[in-house]
This record gives C-alpha cells, structure tokens and sequence, in this order.
C-alpha cells in the first residue's frame, strides 16, 4: 500500500507537551503516585511509558515502576501477521498485585492490541485497576474498549492511518496522519 503524509497532528513539542498534560491527568485521577505502576505495549508505547514516568517523577518528585510488555504469543491474528513473528521481552520486574496500572499505547485503533495487553497483563497478578493511556485514538473500535487518558483524538477514515514515530526508533519525533495515494 502506497501511503502520503497528508498531515502532521503532532509535532516533537506537541508529544512533549501531550505527554505532560497526561502525566498530570493520571496523578490527578490516581491522588499522586501510591501503588502506581506504567507499563507500556512496545515498541513505541513502551517509550511512551518511559517518558510518562519520568514526567511523574518531575512532577512528584518520585519514582513510578515502568514495564514493558510485548504481546505478539497474545495476538489473536498471529498467523496473519507473519510466518515467523519476532517476539520480543516483555519486562514487568515487579509485583502487579493490587497495583494501579497505566497501561501505554501509541495509537488505539480496534482495540485488539489493548485486549491482549490485557490478557498477557492478568496471567501477572491482579491488579486493582487498570488504566489506558494512549497518544492517540484514531476510532474505529471492534472492541468495547476506551481509554482513561488520550493525547489527541484524530477522526480517521479506513484508507487513513495514523503513524507515531519516536526518535528512539524512527530519528524523527512527530505524528502524522497518512492516507492511500490515489490510483494505489
């Protein structure tokens, strides 16, 4: 599929300053940092998570215990999505019991990738709740799944898609929403 950028929706101080409103939001909600944890879906929601947790720590001056959860073997479209997956680490190397999670992805879109995180986090432990905190939500739900904490809503069309990259991964720090060239 040929795809154009046909906006950005964020730019690196647009991120920065989204994932400080949201950072203030879950301490607002949550009455501070006891019995919080982040844990974030990689690839990219796990640097989300890393930077929500260092805005915490700005912002309370403690620290919050961040994860990172890989849910590829939680996939209910594993054998769609290739022959031979590549499964990377996930790292929850603390007690989720009776914690308060923030769950972090980059984009919601169907819901099917939050469902999983899901799963893969109860066969932890049982938390007391889990919260979703997402950059964007671009709708289009297949799932009865929202999220506590969102970035920015981007309404997209099916022939849409909305990108997130992080200089961690892609060099450059933006969000754009891209759409099929016409004639693709």
């Amino acid at each position: 599929m040929n795809l154009r950028v046909k906006a950005t929706v964020l730019d690196a101080g647009g991120i920065k300053r989204t994932l400080q409103r949201i950072a203030h939001e879950i301490l607002e909600k949550n009455q501070g940092v006891e019995d919080l944890v982040v844990i974030g879906i990689r690839t990219r929601g796990a640097y989300l998570a890393e930077r929500i947790a260092g805005n915490i720590k700005e912002i309370e001056g403690k620290d919050v215990p961040v994860g990172a959860m890989d849910i590829t073997m939680y996939r209910d479209d594993l054998t769609e999505v290739a022959e031979q997956p590549v499964v990377h680490s996930t790292e929850i190397d603390f007690d989720i019991n009776k914690k308060k999670i923030i769950l972090v992805d980059d984009v919601l879109f169907t819901g099917r990738t939050v469902r999983c995180a899901l799963d893969e986090l109860i066969d932890f432990g049982r938390p007391a709740c889990i919260q979703l905190a997402v950059l964007v939500d671009r709708g289009h739900r297949e799932l009865p799944i929202r999220p506590d904490f969102v970035g920015k809503n981007i309404p997209t069309s099916m022939n849409e898609s909305v990108e997130v990259r992080l200089k961690e991964m892609d060099e450059e720090e933006e969000v754009v929403l891209l759409e099929e060239k016409a004639g693709s």
